[in-house]
């Protein structure tokens, strides 16, 4: 796809999202069905992603660790939108890598130590590209990559999260 078929397949629904703002506005779910032992699987749309506890915190290694599957989801979206972004300014992108990185301490959701965080510490992520562009371009590209990468975003600007809700079936 090139620069000029991506803005044709894009602008009507710009346009249609300037004239009814609602319309641009989805709300994404995912759904997961507890599993045997302390699992828990997800359809991902194309198979089921079984998730369990990682091996630092008693797991055996053999299911995903959702924390795994969040960089997962940070990378795949940052690639895709970088491809997005370089498309759209011209950018031919030959090759490139996306890596995703952060650093957990494992006693915080053991509850071994109260001063330690339940989650990630923090995240990196990195590009290595092979691609037609000067110092200022990639710049431009790397910037509007994270301007517009929906994982990147909500992770960076924390979404409302109200307390969990439950119901229980009888």
């Amino acid at each position: 796809m090139d620069a000029d078929a991506l803005r044709a397949l894009q602008a009507p629904l710009k346009q249609h999202y300037k004239d009814a703002p609602e319309a641009a506005t989805l709300r994404l779910s995912a759904e997961g069905r507890l599993g045997e032992g302390l699992s828990c699987s997800v359809e991902t749309g194309r198979r089921i992603a079984e998730a369990g506890l990682h091996p630092l915190t008693g797991g055996d290694g053999s299911q995903l660790c959702s924390g795994d599957m969040l960089l997962e989801a940070l990378v795949a979206c940052a690639g895709v939108t970088l491809k997005a972004v370089a498309t759209a300014l011209g950018i031919t992108v030959r090759e490139g890598v996306v890596r995703a990185a952060g650093t957990l301490d494992f006693r915080g959701t053991l509850g071994v130590a109260k001063d330690a965080p339940v989650g990630f510490k923090d995240i990196a992520l990195d590009f290595e590209l092979d691609a037609d562009a000067d110092a200022e371009q990639l710049a431009t590209l790397i910037k509007l990559t994270e301007r517009y990468c929906v994982v990147y975003q909500t992770l960076k600007n924390g979404p409302e999260l109200p307390a969990p809700g439950i119901s229980l079936s009888t």
